[in-house]
């Protein structure tokens, strides 16, 4: 399921960050916030909502922080620990 939901996620950034297909070659040690320019805090944002509405997953304000924009590999574990939960 993580590579899906990895691939997911890559799309997701694709689209909201309105990358043009970068996003689709991201890999799970692909950097994203400092690495991509798109990707400020108000992106941030954008891209949880667009998580939360595809995955159903609730995201506390509490638990956002750099760590799970470090990479797409971070981002992905945390949001598949948020679906299966």
């Amino acid at each position: 399921m993580a590579v899906n939901m990895q691939t997911e996620l890559a799309h997701i950034l694709d689209e909201v960050l309105v990358l043009k297909g970068r996003g689709i070659s991201l890999r799970a040690d692909s950097r994203l916030m400092g690495a991509i320019p798109e990707l400020d805090s108000m992106a941030v944002l954008s891209v949880l909502e667009a998580i939360r509405d595809r995955f159903d997953v609730r995201i506390g304000d509490d638990e956002i922080d750099g760590r799970m924009f470090s990479t797409l590999g971070a981002l992905t574990e945390f949001v598949s620990a948020r679906a299966s939960a």
